[in-house]
């Protein structure tokens, strides 16, 4: 989920700053708010679409695979930055929450913009209901690859790290004391593409043509779990599918626009 994002001012190389006090905080709200640019847990929707897909639910921002459970604290996932091919927007990422949790979701990945003839992308991290912070020390390009992961040391503290396995670049965040914002709830782990919200409405869901977690998995407990009986998610809109998500093997999760 990506809200706003650069605050090149609190940013170090390779990771980036936590907010140190409640001013800061206020001045995080002030400009999120003035950005107009937001993301949400997921919004379920009643699908009026006629599919052949079953065993599948519909939101109208994710697109996807969620673990429903207890006691997730890691999730992690590889993927290829994808080349959008119309103009629009679009977010990949893995997290924790944001589904039977509607107090915090750690996260981490990527969003992508096409506007013309440019592409750009951002790599961030995240405690909702706080919003994102592009990571610095990082660039990627379209056919990289890349490794996300979020880790949970307790309820209201953790870690995000985006690898870009091409470059051999690594940046990591490290997340304290985030009670103020949402306690974690730890029962959904999650392979996400994401339609954000700019103002009160969807950005426009760019065709970003598809994008596979491998090596996607998570710890509950004392033991790593793979996508096998994880709820797929498809995003619909106006009566519209727009993705066609699936799960293949315990950790691949494959997600293309139609």
């Amino acid at each position: 989920m990506k809200f706003a994002a650069v605050v090149s001012t609190l940013l170090l190389v390779g990771s980036a700053v936590a907010a140190p006090g409640t001013a800061m905080r206020a001045e995080r709200h002030r400009k999120r708010v003035a950005s107009g640019r937001k993301g949400n847990p997921i919004r379920r929707v009643d699908s009026v679409a006629v599919t052949n897909k079953t065993n599948v639910e519909y939101s109208s921002n994710w697109a996807g695979a969620i673990l429903i459970g207890s006691g997730y604290t890691s999730v992690t996932g590889t993927f290829t930055v994808p080349t959008p091919s119309s103009t629009g927007s679009g977010s990949a990422w893995v997290g924790i929450d944001g589904d039977t949790c509607d107090t915090a979701i750690l996260q981490t990945g990527i969003d992508w913009t096409k506007s013309g003839s440019s592409i750009t992308y951002d790599a961030w991290y995240e405690w909702y209901p706080d919003y994102a912070y592009d990571f610095s020390g990082i660039s990627l390009s379209a056919g990289d690859s890349v490794t996300v992961t979020v880790t949970a040391t307790s309820k209201t503290a953790g870690t995000a790290v985006i690898t870009n396995n091409t470059t051999g670049k690594k940046v990591t965040h490290t997340f304290s004391n985030e009670g103020s914002e949402g306690d974690l709830c730890e029962t959904n782990a999650e392979w996400i593409v994401e339609d954000f919200e700019e103002g009160s409405s969807l950005v426009t869901f760019a065709d970003f043509g598809t994008v596979t977690f491998t090596g996607a998995s998570a710890k509950s407990g004392s033991s790593s779990v793979g996508v096998s009986g994880a709820t797929i998610i498809d995003i619909e809109q106006s009566s519209k599918i727009l993705t066609d998500c699936s799960t293949s093997g315990s950790s691949t999760v494959t997600c293309s626009y139609v």
